[in-house]
């Protein structure tokens, strides 16, 4: 019976399969295949550490076959392991197929003993070289292998560092090395209650289980756990014995870190940085300052040269930029290792679209290179990264970007502090509608509730605003203007700095970066455009936002949200005026005033965007949402009514002394008319209160039970666009219907557009070119989507509402309440408000498309929800036939390059 293979030579492994040998295996088989020079070695499979895992043992056979393959290196290296006359050392390292940088364990300088360590000394000639790496192989053994804490070393190596009168490693000499190695030895035998292990093959395997050990070991279970990589992605480690080469064997030696590419700008040039004399961690550690690798060109310029083909070699072959580690022993230059570089994204762009104009990529690869995601770093200003502050509060990442300023705990506050030209960070329990102003005025938004798709968190992502939501940890008093945090109180006028994109809140001003646009990321979302299917839109309420969307590639508004532009502070009144009419001819007076307001936005909007189509979706929430709170002006009134207490008291304390009351504004009768305006205001807020107002007067029901609110609007966008015809202007508006569950509710509202075109059109002497459509944001609208497509030209998915709906669940409570523990503990992968759902939401979205195609084969579908911005999502919407994708407007170019990667993943 043929025994598995568990071990590859490097000459021998499939340098393609990293899911088998891990990610720096695979390069090591493939660098040595290529014809590069290799210290020779071989790799131990990820297959062989899951059974080691599973079973707790090593798999039968394996050490038989790695000493088999130590038997090459001996042949290929002409030196013995274990043998004091000329010893072969080793490395023993870690790789999965994913990197995952200093997550799991290395041991260098396997071999040594007190025997071989006399024939490295005789081997090198250098016994100060000898006693070091000694104690570093003891050092690195024992905490990896046996579980010596650092700390314990640590402290022996201080004692001789402060008795031998020196600061750094470097000042010790060799007795000095050499008491450490004994020392060393001493912790070990006193920490385990054994000695150290002299047998090399015993150390080999002992060291084998420590690195199959470290696969769940917690810093790599966390990494695995922050990062999302899956077991579909990397599943156990590898381990990699390598031939120790050495840089520190005299100034024909040296070690050092390349990047074919520089990876802060990418910019086609040698990186890296290297030291004469000086083994890896010695660059790493910052032990000794290292030299730019450009030096290397006048300090040794045979090896320069030989760096520059390794890297010409790497690039031309990997097509990709490489991050590799080389060593120079005695005039020789090793490659230890090389994979892709980590870059930011300024960095990957450049490098996709140069490297695609060189020829080494393929457009198609050059847009893949990108990670969608990774270009929020250049759309949003970010923290410095040379900073390090310690965060004061944590909360959800609700909207990208970083800002400073002074805390300020009402809107009014924000407000007036922003026209003075101060920096301001809003800071709230949560936000409403009427702190719009406020959220104008601000750089960022900070609340102690709410979640994702809390007034905040929409809000501020339409705006590309920071936003950090539901940091419960902050005590927000806005009566008090203060906040408090543990022992930490923020008085208003305090500055923080919060980060949208992690949730951290903190302390003081951090500095930020500016975001950039640059050519290279002009050129590639260019190139994007190109190959995907699905068109990009962005989610805008107002003329600037429109601007914002058109400057980031936007072809059109998916969601005119027209309930935000009630909020402005000239038109809040006129809403409260509307809602609180007896009748309906109150009503549409008040209404008559908002006409020509919202008149006036469409047609800004429809002017900016044209000749792309701009989707209004008529207003969605209960109008009570633009009410105050009631407890709120129940407090207000009880308030005004110990005012008048002590208004009326005053006038009799006055009169008796037969003084005149004064004339201040402020009296019994002014006090008493604000009372009854504000009891009817409290007496409306409870007539609309619903228990739960998600599922209840809103949306198209509101325009069915209100007609004239839906009229007023729907004339507002006609009007706007015949304006808009006379002008010349090739205004494409749509107008979306929301919360629509039956075909009849449809048509209903469709009478009265039909209505309102006839009358605009003969008033105005011109023809409109609409569309009319319905938003599918329930369970019913999907199921009955080939009904609602005999009335409607187009669909938008509102996967908010949606997702809520599938699920039962309330995303505010959801998030903090249960969902961290469902996905912490494996019961789901992602938080289906922020990942689309494929399997139930998705599954109702291919329904309706299926459904309403049936009906209207040419009907346009898109999606509006927050996964229109989603990477992964949108590759689902790509599969399933959509037309767009609508999001924030700040997230347009993410969209776009993720539509690109959607067409590409995808099938083309």
């Amino acid at each position: 019976m043929t025994m598995k293979k568990r071990v590859y030579a490097f000459s021998e492994g499939d340098g393609k399969n990293k899911r088998l040998l891990g990610g720096k295996g695979a390069n090591l088989c493939e660098m040595t295949q290529i014809g590069l020079n290799v210290p020779p070695g071989f790799v131990i499979t990820t297959e062989a550490c899951l059974e080691y895992l599973a079973d707790k043992k090593l798999p039968a056979g394996l050490m038989d076959e790695v000493r088999e393959h130590m038997a090459r290196l001996e042949r290929a290296t002409g030196k013995r392991f274990g043998d004091p006359a000329n010893p072969l050392l080793v490395s023993v390292r870690s790789g999965s197929a994913l990197s995952m940088p200093g997550m799991m364990d290395t041991i260098l300088n396997l071999g040594l003993n007190h025997d071989t360590l006399q024939g490295l000394i005789r081997q090198t000639g250098n016994e100060r070289f000898g006693h070091d790496a000694y104690r570093r192989f003891i050092q690195l053994f024992g905490k990896v292998a046996l579980g010596v804490p650092d700390e314990l070393f640590d402290a022996e190596f201080e004692a001789i560092k402060h008795q031998a009168g020196v600061a750094a490693d470097i000042g010790l000499s060799a007795v000095h090395l050499a008491d450490i190695g004994e020392r060393f030895l001493a912790v070990v035998r006193r920490h385990t209650g054994k000695p150290f292990p002299e047998d090399v093959y015993e150390q080999l395997e002992i060291a084998i289980r420590a690195v199959f050990d470290s696969w769940m070991g917690k810093r790599a279970v966390d990494y695995r756990r922050e990062f999302h990589i899956t077991p579909d992605q990397a599943n156990g480690t590898a381990v990699n014995v390598v031939t120790m080469v050495f840089g520190n064997m005299g100034d024909d030696s040296a070690t050092g870190v390349g990047f074919t590419r520089n990876p802060g700008t990418g910019e086609n040039e040698m990186f890296g940085e290297y030291l004469v004399n000086a083994q890896g961690e010695d660059v790493v550690a910052g032990i000794r300052t290292p030299k730019p690798v450009h030096e290397m060109a006048t300090e040794m310029p045979a090896l320069y040269a030989q760096l520059v083909e390794l890297r010409d070699k790497l690039e031309a072959h990997y097509h990709e930029v490489q991050d590799f580690e080389y060593t120079i022993e005695k005039g020789v230059l090793y490659c230890l290792q090389t994979r892709n570089g980590k870059m930011n994204a300024q960095a990957m762009v450049r490098t996709s679209v140069e490297m695609c104009r060189e020829g080494l990529i393929t457009r198609d690869q050059a847009l893949l290179r990108v990670n969608p995601a990774h270009l929020e770093q250049l759309l949003h200003p970010c923290l410095d990264t040379s900073h390090n502050p310690t965060p004061l509060a944590q909360g959800l990442p609700a909207s990208p970007g970083a800002a400073s300023g002074r805390c300020v705990f009402d809107a009014d506050q924000a407000e007036l502090l922003g026209r003075a030209g101060e920096k301001v960070i809003l800071v709230r329990e949560e936000t409403k509608p009427e702190d719009i102003h406020g959220f104008f005025a601000a750089q960022g938004i900070l609340t102690s509730r709410g979640g994702k798709t809390s007034h905040a968190a929409v809000v501020a992502r339409g705006m590309g605003k920071a936003c950090v939501a539901g940091a419960e940890g902050i005590r927000v008093d806005s009566r008090a203007r203060l906040a408090t945090v543990g022992e930490v109180t923020l008085h208003e006028g305090d500055i923080i700095t919060i980060d949208g994109s992690t949730g951290r809140v903190y302390l003081g001003a951090i500095p930020t970066i500016a975001p950039t646009f640059s050519e290279h990321l002009r050129t590639l979302l260019s190139w994007a455009d190109e190959a995907a299917h699905l068109k990009v839109k962005a989610n805008a309420d107002t003329p600037e936002a429109a601007k914002e969307a058109r400057e980031f590639g936007a072809v059109g508004i998916g969601l005119c949200r027209t309930e935000r532009m009630f909020n402005a502070s000239d038109r809040l009144p006129v809403v409260v005026e509307m809602i609180l009419a007896p009748d309906v001819e109150e009503r549409k007076a008040a209404l008559d005033k908002l006409l020509p307001m919202q008149r006036c936005d469409f047609q800004a909007i429809f002017t900016l965007m044209a000749p792309y189509p701009v989707t209004v979706r008529l207003l969605d929430p209960p109008i009570h949402e633009f009410l105050p709170d009631e407890h709120s002006l129940a407090d207000e009134i009880d308030a005004l009514r110990q005012f008048r207490r002590v208004a009326k008291g005053r006038a009799a304390a006055l009169s008796a002394l037969g003084q005149a009351v004064e004339a201040d504004g402020v009296g019994e009768d002014a006090v008493a008319a604000v009372i009854a305006r504000k009891e009817r205001l409290l007496a409306k807020v409870r007539e609309l209160h619903e228990i739960n107002p998600m599922l209840g007067h809103r949306g198209v029901r509101l325009g069915i039970t209100f007609p004239e609110i839906y009229e007023m609007q729907i004339r507002a966008v006609l009007e706007a666009a015949a304006e808009c015809v006379k002008a010349g202007v090739a205004a494409a508006p749509e107008i979306m219907v929301p919360q629509v569950v039956d075909g009849a509710e449809l048509e209903r509202v469709r009478a009265m557009v039909d209505r309102l075109r006839q009358e605009i059109e003969a008033s105005h002497g011109v023809r409109l070119d609409f569309k009319f459509g319905s938003m599918v944001e329930t369970v019913r609208a999907c199921v009955s989507a080939d009904g609602l497509a005999r009335t409607a030209e187009f669909f938008s998915f509102g996967t908010n509402d949606l997702t809520q709906a599938t699920w039962s669940f309330s995303r505010e409570d959801a998030e903090n309440k249960f969902l961290p523990q469902y996905i912490g503990s494996g019961i789901l992968e992602d938080n289906p408000f922020e990942v689309l759902d494929v399997v139930g939401v998705g599954a109702m979205m291919q329904m309706a498309v299926e459904k309403g195609r049936s009906v209207r084969p040419d009907l346009e579908i898109g999606i509006c929800g927050e996964h229109g911005g989603h990477p992964g999502s949108i590759r689902f919407c790509d599969g399933i036939g959509l037309s767009y994708v609508s999001c924030s407007a700040p997230r347009v170019p993410v969209a776009r390059l993720a539509a690109a990667h959607a067409a590409l993943l995808n099938g083309g």
